[in-house]
């Protein structure tokens, strides 16, 4: 009797949390309502199989419970009984499944007066292509993947000249204007989602998936990744900014065709050289570093990454804490730098000096490597098992360089001070992951691996210590 009880109070418990609910979906901003009938029938269609279900096996616990001198009736088959049963079934799975066919089959449809515009997504980052005033896109293959082409278009193809390129996880989209989206992925299964426009689907490396929306709304919504990609899934944000379509082709206008920026990539070493001058009275003339100006080696580091730290500096992503001490000294030196051009120069001297030691600090770094290395298993998904650096992971390498600047950053990103800027979207990456380590001693441990990585040995002894570089 008891679990009868228990199961009609579970039944009324769920119906009325169903019925007050605090948790509802999100207001929907596109043309797909059609998706929220689907729920709705599936709710009402599940909902109604729970409640008889569970009050049907309360009514038979109570209606047929133990008497005294009482025989059960034993009947091996009932054939009107699953005749009926197969019917209702029947029926039931068709309402489930007739309604979603008919969706698809809409929301695979393109219309013929559809803009396109491309998904890419790799770990753990958004960003986005549309074609330019020829209306076709260029091509694309994994061959021509690079630093200077992270979109991997064919620089041989004219078609992909004028194509317009947004690396960022912002995209703006116009109201209003039916779209076509191509989803492309560079690595691993990703899925494109907007919860408030009720569309998602799979990203598959190697192929194209597409469907249509609407945006029926202006307003800022959150993209999620709704796959299982990797240890920094949940990270993989960004934004989608719905706009008049005025101010989206306004936005559209001031992104760069992929022209523009094979233009940028031709930044001369020589004239980075002479604004190195002024790097080189803290970081050194080969870029080894300094520890007595808490100047950490630079050379070494991919061109990329130090052009993305400069941009930070001069725009206040980095150096803005008041307890940055020395990223507000970057800051206010980056500005050395008068331009784009420059940043660019400078960035391209810095990686082609020579890889020179970096200058050891005259503290130790007392680690447990062998803990340090199985704490190092999350960093290397994206430095690389050996510290390198991976360049489509956007994470710079760690193996052989300032280890006590390492340290400092790591503590750095654990407290807020970096990382926590909104357009920081790879600070707020690491932000997450150093809080991984959960104390100092951690961070000394994993610093410590670091170090045998650059000497290229590796220590399993449990008493094992690391010196600093």
């Amino acid at each position: 009797m008891a679990i009868a009880i228990a199961l009609i109070v579970l039944v009324l418990v769920t119906v009325l949390f169903h019925i007050f609910s605090p948790w509802w979906l999100t207001p929907i901003a596109s043309n797909w309502g059609m998706i929220d009938g689907t729920i709705d029938l599936t709710v009402w269609v599940t909902g109604f199989v729970f409640v008889a279900v569970n009050l049907f096996l309360a009514y038979a616990i109570i209606r047929y419970r133990h008497k005294q001198g009482a025989k059960a009736h034993y009947e091996p088959e009932n054939k009107k009984l699953e005749i009926w049963l197969t019917a209702i079934t029947t029926i039931g799975i068709m309402a489930l499944l007739a309604p979603g066919l008919f969706v698809w089959a809409k929301f695979v449809a393109m219309p013929e007066d559809a803009m396109e515009f491309e998904v890419v997504g790799q770990q753990w980052e958004w960003s986005y292509r549309f074609p330019g005033e020829d209306g076709v896109f260029g091509a694309v293959a994994a061959r021509f993947y690079s630093g200077a082409n992270p979109f991997g278009l064919d620089p041989d193809d004219p078609a992909g000249q004028d194509d317009r390129l947004v690396a960022s996880n912002e995209v703006t989209l116009p109201v209003n204007v039916p779209l076509k989206v191509l989803n492309r992925s560079k690595d691993v299964l990703h899925n494109f989602a907007v919860p408030q426009f009720r569309v998602k689907m799979d990203m598959v490396p190697g192929m194209v998936t597409s469907y249509w929306i609407t945006p029926t709304r202006t307003g800022t919504f959150d993209v999620l990744c709704m796959e299982l990609c990797g240890i920094g899934h949940y990270l993989m944000r960004g934004r989608v900014v719905v706009a008049p379509e005025a101010d989206f082709n306004q936005w559209l206008g001031e992104q760069p065709t992929f022209a523009q920026t094979q233009e940028q990539t031709t930044a001369s070493a020589a004239a980075g050289e002479q604004h190195y001058v002024t790097c080189a009275a803290c970081h050194g003339a080969q870029g080894e570093g300094n520890p007595q100006m808490n100047s950490p080696k630079i050379a070494g580091l991919d061109q990329s990454y130090i052009e993305r730290q400069l941009h930070h500096f001069r725009s206040g992503v980095r150096g803005a804490s008041p307890e940055d001490t020395f990223g507000q000294q970057m800051a206010g030196m980056s500005n050395v730098l008068p331009d784009d051009d420059a940043i660019a120069s400078v960035a391209t001297y810095i990686a082609s000096l020579p890889d020179v030691p970096a200058i050891a600090a005259d503290t130790e770094n007392e680690g447990n490597i062998s803990r340090g290395k199985k704490l190092y298993q999350n960093c290397a998904v994206c430095h690389g098992d050996n510290g390198q650096g991976i360049w489509t992971m956007h994470a710079p390498r760690l193996a052989g360089m300032s280890s006590w600047y390492l340290s400092t950053q790591l503590e750095h990103f654990r407290s807020g001070i970096r990382g926590t800027h909104k357009t920081d979207q790879y600070g707020q990456q690491m932000v997450a992951m150093a809080n991984i380590l959960n104390d100092s001693k951690a961070i000394g441990d994993v610093i410590a691996y670091i170090d045998t990585l650059d000497q290229g040995q590796e220590d399993s002894s449990d008493t094992a210590t690391g010196r600093g570089n």
